[in-house]
Formats: structure tokens, sequence, C-alpha cells
């Protein structure tokens, strides 16, 4: 049967991937707290409509960062596509760009960025950067990006190591297979080495200037949690925030990411977009969001789904579920544009 919803797309992609890779996907650190209160939280939040407000055409294209997207839903920076499909994220860049909207093509794919772009000309790319111990290899790295067409970099500021992820340490899944690499860290003259991707605790905000520095690319700074750091961010030239706590895959019990987002939004002040990312499965998650002061969200481990269950057609599905329930909600809400959202539309339950 087709999937209706999300959860259906991840019952068959559980059945079709090897139990180590569904883990490495679905896992998180420690007692997986925060992947459980990401979704959690958001069940906690009601909407409140309202009516009579005759909603007949609707608005949900947003512009970030100079890239539009025809819904307020991106993709998240996910590793090792091609663990899910043979096509990895060559099938995931053509259905975001027949979805017409952002995909954030990550450090650890296993299609070199350049390759992601060839095989999807239409597609909005950003790309996510950990920042590496060696800067000229970083450099080579933002280049290439630079070169490929990516219209911002999305650098990740929460994993000065990695995460303890215990599904993994049972599965005994450490790397990936002898056939896949992480193909934006090969080096060499002939590109026959690759690069191991390096955690860096000694990163600061002295390597974000220097990527200022660096690049003309937008820079996001995607894992902030914390409403000091928010400004921080904004001191150091950030164009963006993701506030995010990496899919619980980093720090376990970091609070839910939309409960953390109205503190983030209120240091801002406006100044920048905010998105977030972290256990949207719904339209109405959507909403509540938008609602809650973000630009847009972002989505992970949705798309893995779709890819793993059907390829570049799932993916494709998946975010057609999310833009045909977020357009349904917000007609029911009684607003003709996500950009009508406030506060007043979201209570506890």
């Amino acid at each position: 049967m087709e999937p209706r919803n999300l959860r259906e797309f991840e019952a068959a992609a559980r059945a079709r991937l090897d139990p180590a890779h569904y883990d490495y996907f679905a896992g998180g650190a420690g007692d997986e707290v925060t992947v459980r209160a990401n979704e959690a939280a958001f069940g906690r939040l009601g909407l409140v409509p309202r009516v009579l407000r005759g909603v007949s055409k609707l608005q949900t294209d947003v512009t970030l960062l100079g890239s539009r997207a025809a819904m307020p839903v991106l993709v998240a920076p996910t590793a090792f596509h091609r663990l899910a499909d043979p096509e990895g994220e060559r099938a995931t860049a053509r259905a975001v760009a027949a979805a017409e909207t952002i995909m954030i093509v990550s450090m650890a794919a296993t299609v070199a960025v350049e390759d992601v772009a060839a095989a999807a000309p239409g597609a909005e790319l950003w790309f996510q950067l950990y920042v590496q111990p060696d800067q000229a290899f970083t450099e080579k790295i933002v280049r290439r990006a630079e070169a490929a067409g990516c219209k911002a970099l999305v650098v990740t500021v929460d994993s000065p190591v990695l995460g303890r992820r215990e599904r993994d340490l049972r599965n005994g899944f450490h790397d990936l297979p002898p056939y896949l690499c992480c193909e934006n860290l090969r080096d060499g003259a002939r590109g026959d080495r690759v690069r191991p991707v390096v955690m860096t605790p000694e990163l600061s905000w002295e390597h974000i200037d220097r990527l200022r520095e660096m690049t003309s690319l937008p820079i996001a700074l995607k894992g902030v949690t914390h409403p000091a750091d928010a400004r921080l961010a904004l001191d150091h030239g950030a164009s963006a925030i993701m506030v995010s706590n990496h899919g619980g895959r980093q720090l376990d019990t970091v609070p839910a990411t939309i409960d953390l987002l109205p503190d983030i939004v209120a240091a801002v002040g406006g100044a920048v977009p905010v998105l977030l990312d972290g256990g949207v499965r719904r339209g109405t998650d959507v909403l509540k969001a938008l609602a809650l002061g973000a630009a847009a969200v972002a989505v992970g481990r949705p798309v893995i789904w779709g890819l793993a269950a059907d390829g570049e057609r799932g993916v494709a599905r998946v975010l057609g579920l999310l833009r045909a329930e977020t357009e349904h909600a917000l007609t029911l809400c009684g607003r003709a544009s996500i950009h009508e959202l406030g506060p007043d539309l979201v209570r506890p339950c």
C-alpha cells in the first residue's frame, strides 16, 4: 500500500534497510531522551484556528539567504544517502528540485557535491560544513561548494566531539561499507585519498570569523540552542541560525527544539532568519514552528525514510505530503499565508 503519512514511510524504510543502517539513521545519543522529546514536544502544542476568514489562495513560499523555496520545509543535512538507495543524494536532489525547495548537502554525503548539483541542475543547494582542523582542507571544501553553485554554508557548531550512539556501538557500525565513502572528503592529486571527518574540540568563534573572511557565501550556524549564543552569532556575522539539537544525536537530554525556539527568536529580534529542525513529522508541526517564529523548518530522517522506501519517488512523496499537510492546516487555521502566523495560533494542550 502507498504510505499515507511519514510514519508509514518509516515503517516501509525499516522493512527495507539493513537493521544496522536503520538504527544508524533512527538512533541518537545516550538514552535517546532528546530523540523522543523532539517529536513529543510538538504533541504538547495545540493549534487555535480562526474562522470565517475567507481563505482562497494560499501563500507558502519563502526566500532564505537568496534561495527561494515553494514551501517552508527544507531538506536537512543527513549523511550516507547511498545506504538508503543506490542513487543516494542524486535522487534526493532531483526530488528536491521537483518540489522547488532547498537541499542542504551534507559534507558526509556519499555523492560529491559537484555530482549532486549535476544530477539536479534546478535544485537550490546549500552546503553543510564541519570545520576541519586543517584550515587549508576546510577552504578546499568551501571552494568546491562554491564552484558547485551552493548558495549558503551551514556550519554545524554542536559537534566538538561525536555523540555516543549506543545503537551503532551495539551493531558494530563504525564506518561505511567498502564500496562507499564520503565523497566530499576526497583529497590528493588523483583524489585517491579520502580523509575522515574530524571533529574539532577547539572549535570557537574565531573559526567562524575565519570562515567569514574565507567566503562571500552567507553562513548559517546549525546547532544553536542557547539565546546567548544566538546573540553572539549575530556579532560574528551569521546570516541565519538553525535551532537544532542534531536530532538527538549529539548531547542527550538537550530540550526539544520547538521548546527552545521562542527564546532564540527573541534573542535574535528579527535580525536574521531562524530555522528549526528536529521532530517535524506533520504539516501541523510546520505551522507550530512558524507561528513561534521560525522562518522555515528542515527535515532529515523523513527524507531518508522516503529514499529507502522508494528512491527519488519516495523523497518526492514525503515532500509532497508535508506540503499538502501544511497547506491543509493553513486553510483550517484560517490563514492565507504562512507570513500571517503568530504566537496567538499556538496553545499548550
